[in-house]
C-alpha cells in the first residue's frame, strides 16, 4: 500500500477552526532584559499559562480592589479587603510580607488562627531556625525542639511566651473584675499587640493602625494552652473572651463595607470564617484564593471560589481566581508587584 489511509489522516492531520482574532498568544519572560521589576516579571508571567497566569489575574484583582473608588453620603469609600492566612505563614519568613501591608495600612482587617497569633509574639522573644522536613520527630522531641515543615521552634520560647503573657492576663482579668472589661479574641490581640511594643511584630502595627484581629481559633494553639493553665492560676476567678461579639464585629463590617475582597493564604478556618463575613452582604466583589487544596474530598480549602459563589459568599459578577501555589512561594511576589510596586508613594512616608 503506496497510500496513507484517510482513516489515519482524517484522525490526525484534522483540520482546525478559525482562532478567535482576540485570543492571546503563549509567551514568557524575556530573560534578555536585565534586573526586571516584580510588576514586569508578573507582565511577563501574564501568558506564560498554567499557575504563572492566575499569578497574574490575582494581581490584576488585588489592584481592583486598591483603586476601586464608591461615594456614600459625599464622602469617597474605598473597598474593605480582609486578608485571611494560616499560622504557619506566621512562622515562615512570610511574616515580614504580612508584617508590610499591616504596618502601611493596606488591609482593612485579619483573620487568622491561634499559631498566627501566638507565633508572631514568640518571635520577637526568641527565632525560629530552618531545619529539614526529614528531620525524625522521636530526636527532636528529645531535644526540645518543634518542627513546623522545615523550620525548628526550640521548645524555650514558648516558655518565654508563657512568661511574657500571663502577666498581662493577670492584667487584664483584673480590668474585666474591676472596671466591667469584656475580651474579645480581636480586643485580645489588640492587648497583646500594644504590650509587645516590638516593631517587628504583625500585630503591634495592627494595634498601633487600628486593623482588628480576629481568631474565631483563639483556644488552638499555645495561646489556648496559655489560657488553660490561667484558669488554675487565677481560680476560683476566670479570664473570659466573647467570640460572639467579635462574629458580630465582622459581619458588621462586611455589612458596612461598599465593596469587599477577600486575600486568603491558605484553607480551614481562616478562608470560611472571612468568606461567611461576605455572605452578610450577599458576597465578595473580589477575591484571591492562594492555597494548594484540591476539591476532590470536598474539603472548604480545597474548593474553587465559584462554590462560594453558590453559596453567596463571593457575588456571582465578582472577580476572583484561586492560585494553586504554596504561599510563600508566590506572595512576595504578588505584593511586590501590588502593594509593594511604589504606585502610592504615601506608604512609605514613615520608612524613606
Amino acid at each position: 500500500m503506496s497510500t496513507v489511509p484517510g482513516l489515519a489522516t482524517d484522525a490526525v492531520l484534522k483540520k482546525s477552526d478559525d482562532v478567535d482574532p482576540n485570543a492571546k498568544v503563549v509567551s514568557g519572560l524575556d530573560h534578555a532584559h536585565p534586573n526586571p521589576s516584580a510588576k514586569e516579571i508578573i507582565d511577563g508571567m501574564r501568558y506564560m499559562g498554567f499557575q504563572a497566569s492566575s499569578v497574574a489575574q490575582a494581581c490584576d484583582i488585588i489592584n481592583d480592589m486598591r483603586s476601586w473608588r464608591g461615594e456614600k453620603d459625599g464622602v469617597e469609600t474605598k473597598c474593605t479587603i480582609f486578608l485571611g492566612y494560616t499560622s504557619n505563614l506566621i512562622s515562615s519568613g512570610l511574616r515580614s510580607t504580612l508584617k508590610f501591608l499591616v504596618q502601611h495600612n493596606l488591609v482593612s482587617a485579619i483573620v487568622t488562627t491561634a499559631g498566627g497569633v501566638e507565633e508572631d509574639f514568640i518571635k520577637c522573644l526568641g527565632p525560629t531556625y530552618m531545619g529539614d522536613f526529614a528531620l525524625p520527630g522521636k530526636d527532636l522531641r528529645e531535644k526540645g525542639m518543634n518542627r513546623i515543615g522545615n523550620l525548628l521552634v526550640p521548645n524555650d520560647n514558648y516558655c518565654r511566651f508563657e512568661e511574657w503573657i500571663v502577666p498581662i492576663f493577670d492584667k487584664m482579668l483584673e480590668e474585666q473584675e474591676s472596671n466591667g472589661v469584656s475580651w474579645t479574641p480581636s480586643t485580645l490581640i489588640e492587648r497583646l499587640g500594644r504590650e509587645i511594643d516590638n516593631e517587628d511584630s504583625v500585630y503591634y502595627w495592627a494595634a498601633k493602625n487600628k486593623i482588628p484581629v480576629f481568631c474565631p481559633a483563639i483556644t488552638d494553639g499555645s495561646l489556648g494552652d496559655m489560657l488553660f493553665f490561667h484558669t488554675f492560676k487565677s481560680s476560683p476567678l476566670q479570664l473570659k473572651v466573647d467570640i460572639v461579639a467579635d462574629i458580630r464585629r465582622i459581619n458588621s463590617m462586611s455589612m458596612a463595607a461598599d465593596a469587599a475582597g477577600m486575600i486568603i493564604l491558605g484553607g480551614g478556618v481562616i478562608k470560611h470564617h472571612i468568606a461567611n463575613a461576605c455572605l452578610m452582604r450577599n458576597g465578595a466583589d473580589f477575591a484571591v484564593y492562594i492555597n494548594t487544596g484540591q476539591e476532590f474530598d470536598g474539603s472548604d480549602a480545597g474548593a474553587r471560589p465559584d462554590e462560594a459563589v453558590s453559596w453567596g459568599k463571593i457575588k456571582a459578577d465578582a472577580k476572583s481566581v484561586k492560585v494553586y501555589a504554596e504561599a510563600t512561594v508566590v506572595f512576595p511576589l504578588i505584593v511586590s508587584a501590588t502593594f509593594g510596586s511604589g504606585d502610592d508613594k504615601s506608604i512609605y512616608k514613615n520608612t524613606l
